[in-house]
Order: C-alpha cells, then sequence, then structure tokens
C-alpha cells in the first residue's frame, strides 16, 4: 500500500515537472528575444506623458465647438463604434463563461419504463429521478488556458474598439476640415469666375474699339470657361465630402455647415515620437492581445495531451433496488471520480498543437508589423506636417507678390504697356497659387488629425 502511494506521488510529480517545463500554467509575457521587442516591453513598462498628442482628450487637441459637436455626434451614432462596442460584449460574455466553467454542472435526467410479458401482462413501472452534479477538476490547465484565453479575447476586442473610435474622431475632423477648405476653394473661384466674365465683356468691348482682336477675346472665353469646369469639380467634391461625414454620423446624406476659417489646428509637435506612444496604439495593443490569444490556444493544445479529471456525483429517488423493484422506493446517493487520459486519437492531438504554434508565430508576425507599421504612420504624418509649414511660408509670399503683380499687369494693359495674355497668365497664377495656400493649410491641419490618429488618440 505504500509502495502504492510512493509510485503516485512520484508519477505526480513528474506530471507536474513536465508541466511546469511547457508552461502550461504560465501566463502570457511578450518576449524580449529580439531589439523590437525589448524596445516595447521597456516602453509598455514606463509611464505616459500625460501631455503628449497622443495621450490628449480630443477634446483639447479639436477645440471648434462645431467640429466637436459632430464628433460627439459619430460617437454615438457610428454604426462601426457601435458594432465594436458589440464585440466587447460577446467577448465579455465568453470571459463570463469560461469563469463558470470553474463551477460544477447540475441536472436532472429522470428515467422511467415498464416491461411486457408474452402472456399480456405489465411488470411493474420503475422510475429513477436522479439531480446529477459534475464537476471537472481543473489539475492539467485546461480551464485555466481557456479563461486566459477568453480574457485576452475581450483585450483584443476592447483596443479594437478603442482603435475604431480613435478612427471615428479622426475621420470626422479630417471630414469636416475638408468640407471647410473646399467651400474656401469653391468661393475663391465663385468670385474670381465673376472677374473672369467681367473680363470677358471687357475684351469685347476692347476688340469693337480696335484695342483688341477676336483671338484676345476668345482666349477670354476659353479662360472663363476653364474656371466655371473647376467649379463643377469642386462641388462634387464637395458634395462627396459631405456624403462622408454624414456616413459617418449615421445619418441621411445632407450638408454640413463648418467654420469657413478652419483650417488650422494648433499644435506644438516634437521632433520625434518616443516608443511609449507607439505602444499605447489601440491596434498595437490589439495584435499583442492577439499574440496572448494564440498563446493560451497553445496551452490548450498542450493540455489535450493530458488526463482530465471528472468527479460525478448521483442524489435522487428510485424504485430500483439493483434488479428488484420496490414500492415505495427509496433515496439513493454515489459518488464517482473518472480519470480519461488519450492514448491515440489518429494524431489529432499532434496536428492541433502543430496547427497552435504555427499559429502563435503568425500572430506574432502580425504583432511586429503593426508595431513597424505604426511607427512608419507616425513617421510619415511628422514629416507631412514638417513639409507643409515649409511650403505654407513660399505660398504666403508668393500669394502675396501675385496679388501685386495681377494689380499691376490689369494697370497696364489698361494703358496698352501689357497684353491681355501676361493678364491672363497672372490672374491665372495667382488663383493656382492661392488654391495651393488653402491646400497647404488643409494637409498641415490633417497631418495633425493623421498624427493624433496614429498615435491612438481618444482614448
Amino acid at each position: 500500500m505504500k509502495q502504492a502511494k510512493l509510485q503516485l506521488l512520484v508519477v505526480s510529480a513528474l506530471m507536474v515537472s513536465t508541466l511546469t517545463g511547457c508552461n502550461i500554467y504560465k501566463k502570457f509575457q511578450m518576449p524580449a528575444d529580439t531589439a523590437l521587442r525589448q524596445e516595447y516591453v521597456d516602453a509598455r513598462a514606463a509611464q505616459l506623458d500625460p501631455t503628449e498628442l497622443g495621450n490628449l482628450p480630443w477634446e483639447q487637441v479639436f477645440t471648434d465647438p462645431m467640429l466637436a459637436d459632430l464628433i460627439n455626434q459619430a460617437l454615438e451614432a457610428n454604426t462601426n463604434l457601435e458594432n465594436a462596442r458589440i464585440n466587447v460584449e460577446i467577448a465579455h460574455a465568453g470571459l463570463r463563461g469560461a469563469r463558470l466553467s470553474y463551477l460544477p454542472s447540475f441536472a436532472i435526467a429522470a428515467q422511467g419504463g415498464a416491461s411486457s410479458y408474452a402472456n399480456g401482462s405489465l411488470g411493474n413501472w420503475n422510475y429513477t429521478i436522479p439531480l446529477t452534479a459534475s464537476w471537472e477538476i481543473d489539475a492539467f490547465g485546461k480551464l485555466l488556458n481557456a479563461k486566459r484565453n477568453a480574457e485576452a479575447t475581450q483585450a483584443q476586442a476592447e483596443a479594437y474598439a478603442q482603435a475604431v473610435r480613435s478612427q471615428i474622431i479622426g475621420g470626422v475632423a479630417n471630414c469636416y476640415y475638408s468640407i471647410s477648405a473646399l467651400s474656401r476653394q469653391l468661393e475663391l473661384n465663385r468670385s474670381t469666375a465673376e472677374i473672369w466674365r467681367d473680363n470677358v465683356e471687357t475684351m469685347r468691348r476692347y476688340k469693337e474699339a480696335g484695342r483688341t482682336n477676336e483671338a484676345a477675346v476668345m482666349q477670354a472665353d476659353a479662360n472663363y470657361r476653364s474656371i466655371l469646369a473647376s467649379i463643377t469639380d469642386l462641388e462634387s467634391a464637395l458634395h462627396e465630402a459631405n456624403l462622408s461625414m454624414s456616413l459617418l454620423l449615421n445619418v441621411k446624406p445632407q450638408s454640413w455647415a463648418v467654420n469657413a476659417s478652419a483650417l488650422t489646428i494648433p499644435a506644438e509637435l516634437s521632433n520625434g515620437v518616443p516608443m511609449a506612444q507607439l505602444a499605447a496604439r489601440p491596434d498595437v495593443r490589439a495584435a499583442e492581445a492577439a499574440v496572448a490569444v494564440a498563446y493560451y490556444a497553445t496551452n490548450q493544445a498542450r493540455a489535450a495531451f493530458y488526463p482530465g479529471l471528472t468527479i460525478t456525483a448521483n442524489y435522487g429517488f428510485t424504485n430500483l433496488a439493483g434488479s428488484i423493484v420496490r414500492n415505495p422506493g427509496e433515496w439513493f446517493a454515489n459518488l464517482a471520480g473518472s480519470l480519461v487520459a488519450p492514448l491515440f486519437s489518429r494524431g489529432q492531438n499532434i496536428a492541433r498543437l502543430e496547427a497552435a504554434k504555427l499559429q502563435q508565430q503568425q500572430a506574432m508576425n502580425n504583432f511586429e508589423y503593426s508595431l513597424l507599421s505604426a511607427s512608419a504612420e507616425v513617421s510619415g504624418a511628422l514629416t507631412t506636417y514638417d513639409r507643409a509649414n515649409a511650403k505654407a511660408e513660399h505660398l504666403a509670399v508668393q500669394v502675396d507678390d501675385l496679388v501685386k503683380a495681377s494689380k499691376y499687369t490689369a494697370e497696364l494693359f489698361k494703358t496698352a504697356d501689357a497684353t491681355y495674355l501676361e493678364v491672363l497668365t497672372a490672374q491665372s497664377s495667382l488663383l493656382g497659387a492661392q488654391m495651393s495656400q488653402i491646400s497647404c493649410e488643409l494637409a498641415r491641419s490633417q497631418a495633425i488629425i493623421n498624427l493624433y490618429q496614429s498615435l491612438g488618440g481618444g482614448r
């Protein structure tokens, strides 16, 4: 007897040692076996700076009251964001189920019947009304890893919901500033079109007075038609921007009122972005959670090689006592334990473990790519913002020079010291520079929006 107990202890110690060696009970930690992962692990442990752009509340970044109202509407009504919230609830339901799996299950399985004999007589009715309880002992980490898998799945869903929230905020802001820029460009083109329409009439009078020819009149009219055509393009682009805004707010298509001068977002940006801000991005967090999900799935596949220990208990009322039917019946109770160990499962457990390991490697690859992609997005937004600032300075000087050149050329044309081609060139150059100036201001604001979004802003 003592020898049997000793053997049981040895076997148990070996099994525990084996399970510990394959990390079935170990909680997931991001491995720091590469320079990129080490930097990420250190960044996750660092404290975030609340003054950095990505950590600011969106209300402090987008201070325009009209824009703030639209963002609030989108956060309340956007369909994609609502679906993301539902996914979080689904994951939470799965987690509750995983936690409850530690509890025993109860069931009532009433049975009854009677025998019929050849002489036509009917035997006594027999019945059993048991309450059955079954409890799986998590001796080999199956339930533990299932619960942790559900926790990681919920974390992934929450990170994804935050990523959608950030995209909604950035999308509304981009649409808002696009509508503002297109409205300004449209207004600029329409006012310029009125001037060029007057130029056509002026050129016709000059032709009648013998100061110019038909070619100059046709050139003026062609120039006027060209700007009318560009107005239709701007109207189409403005309509598309309004449609995009309507979709973000989950309402019927309509035109949206914006602040016409809203083209610049005040922001102070540093030259670089630390890894701590990239590590806080919700898509990066979601990718890390996906690695954890795959890790626990691999542990579950490993645990399938070990026995399952289940305790069952029955308690109820029956009129069966062995093979004898007795009336009235009696109460009964029994308790049993079962240990089921897989011996041969046609290679399914081995295949499942191999597939889980490969999926875990895929999840790790996706995580590293998401981290590198985040770095590239941030770098691109910073570069765009810097270049837009430099370009804006040159465009401001250019517009100022062209305003003067257009005025001087028009005066020279009146005294016949300049040709209409020179007037046309000056006016076209001024319009092009003014349009570029508005586009540059938009690009600068969108660079800040994209940077805020790429840092996971709006948390």
